[in-house]
């Protein structure tokens, strides 16, 4: 009897060895339904087929790592800190599942590696730069394992080939990461292997397809400085933003970051015929944007719709600012002056243009208002309207250093704009001149803005130059993303 119990008890452990390894990988089609769901911002639907696939495969480990997108995309969407307990306890029972999975798939350590960068996200996105840092290492180093064990793993070079982009811009608080892991970027080598990804699955149904699309265009547009390249794709077959919202939202974005605030206009009017539209208030903030760069006073009801619907801490010192900017620009020194006094009360200061909205609650210094239409025009991308509003701006009217920082910084912008280099550059360096030293960030951007002209030329020593002289600025206002632009820049010259 003994041993037919000690026989039962070896079959039930065997067996309970052998279900234990049931878990698998299996990215098949109704995952791949389910990614191209999340990655359009239709979450309803997405959870939807991943609990059909759950249970139809429940050992399918795949559905449960996709899960975590969603997740992820919620917060770094909309900020809510609220739904962070549930959505860590999510990540945990989801990491303790995968470490059940089939260890001889490919799958198995990249799953890993990719949830470990959506929380990197997560918590740069939340001001946690440590947490942040340890996620990404964690996840290059699951990434290098894995490229060392399966090399021809296509999936591995779309988020490797963004690490390794990324690493090579890293600003300098995280330069210990590389220091420390080895991690050495190469902005060129990374995009390369995302541009060899899209180029290997032009038919669509690639595990990483909508990310490999979003990360080049961004590398390109942001650290290989070639936004004609990124907004090409944006307008090609490969890329149809039309009943998609992310990626209404993506090249929105992109046109509001190239200057073509029409454009960006007209994609987010659209968008809000899209289902779930309304879920994602920073589309709201988004198409306020495209028509305060038009100088469309409407746009301030729409500020106003999306701070009444954000739950989270970004963009609403900015947002408050823009708010004052409608009221100041209409003249209306009691209400600017009202929600002036808001800013410091509201939000996060996380984001730069956050940043700068605090600076300026702190100590208003207001521009000409026809400095900050040129601006708005500038940025909008109506160049020829900015220089007939700047040629009508006396130099008597300026007064203070700000203001003539501004002036010139702007006369620069628009001069390179209008393709006279010339011009451009004696006006930032002037900038430059009188405000190295300064807290306003237009010093900074205009060595930023001369390093990019020298580099289009092919003036490597010259562009170089500029591009240290930016980095040696600082205390200024858009410090982290001027930094990271000049090293990129520095990065694709030194290679």
């Amino acid at each position: 009897m003994k041993r037919v119990l000690l026989l039962l008890c070896f079959i039930i452990a065997h067996c309970s060895l052998t279900f234990a390894t049931e878990y698998r990988y299996d990215f098949n089609g109704n995952c791949l339904k389910a990614y191209k769901q999340i990655m359009a911002l239709q979450q309803e639907e997405a959870n939807q087929t991943l609990k059909a696939e759950i249970e139809k495969n429940p050992n399918n480990l795949i559905p449960h790592y996709l899960a975590d997108y969603s997740d992820c995309l919620r917060i770094l969407f909309n900020g809510n800190e609220g739904e962070l307990t549930t959505f860590k306890i999510n990540l945990d029972n989801r990491l303790d599942l995968l470490e059940q999975g089939d260890k001889s798939s490919p799958w198995h350590l990249f799953c890993k590696a990719n949830i470990q960068f959506h929380w990197a996200l997560v918590h740069l996105r939340l001001g946690e730069n440590f947490k942040a840092a340890n996620r990404f290492r964690k996840s290059f180093l699951y990434l290098k394992e894995n490229k060392n064990l399966y090399p021809l793993f296509e999936e591995n070079k779309v988020l490797w080939g963004l690490e390794e982009a990324v690493a090579g811009a890293m600003p300098e608080n995280y330069k210990w990461i590389g220091a420390v892991f080895g991690i050495k970027g190469n902005i060129n080598k990374g995009v390369s292997e995302i541009a060899h990804y899209l180029n290997t699955h032009l038919d669509g149904i690639g595990a990483m397809q909508e990310e490999a699309m979003i990360y080049y265009c961004y590398l390109k547009f942001y650290l290989q400085s070639a936004p004609e390249t990124a907004w090409r794709y944006l307008n090609s077959t490969q890329f149809v933003e039309q009943n998609n919202l992310m990626r209404s939202f993506i090249k929105a974005n992109i046109a509001l970051n190239y200057r073509k605030a029409d454009i960006a206009y007209s994609i987010l009017n659209k968008a809000k015929n899209i289902s779930y539209y309304e879920q994602y208030p920073i589309l709201q903030y988004e198409l306020a944007e495209s028509m305060l760069l038009r100088l469309d006073m409407n746009c301030l009801s729409v500020y106003q719709q999306f701070l009444k619907s954000y739950k989270g801490g970004h963009f609403v010192k900015d947002t408050w600012l823009k708010i004052a900017w409608v009221a100041y620009l209409q003249g209306n020194k009691t209400a600017y002056n009202e929600y002036l006094s808001l800013i410091s009360s509201k939000g996060n200061a996380l984001t730069d243009a956050d940043k700068q909205a605090q600076r300026f609650a702190e100590k208003p210094i207001w521009p000409l208002r026809s400095l900050l239409e040129v601006r708005l025009l500038i940025d909008g991308g109506s160049y020829t309207k900015a220089l007939e509003k700047i040629q009508s701006i006396g130099k008597k009217e300026l007064g203070n250093t700000v203001n003539v920082l501004d002036y010139n910084f702007r006369y620069g912008r628009i001069f390179e704009e209008l393709k006279n280099d010339e011009k451009a550059l004696l006006f930032y360096t002037a900038t430059v001149q009188k405000g190295r030293d300064k807290k306003e960030y237009f010093a900074a951007r205009a060595a930023l803005q001369m390093g990019f002209i020298f580099e289009r030329k092919g003036m490597k020593n010259e562009a170089m130059q500029q591009f240290n002289d930016c980095l040696t600025m600082r205390n200024h206002d858009a410090q982290l993303s001027i930094d990271q632009l000049a090293k990129a820049g520095l990065n694709r010259l030194e290679k």
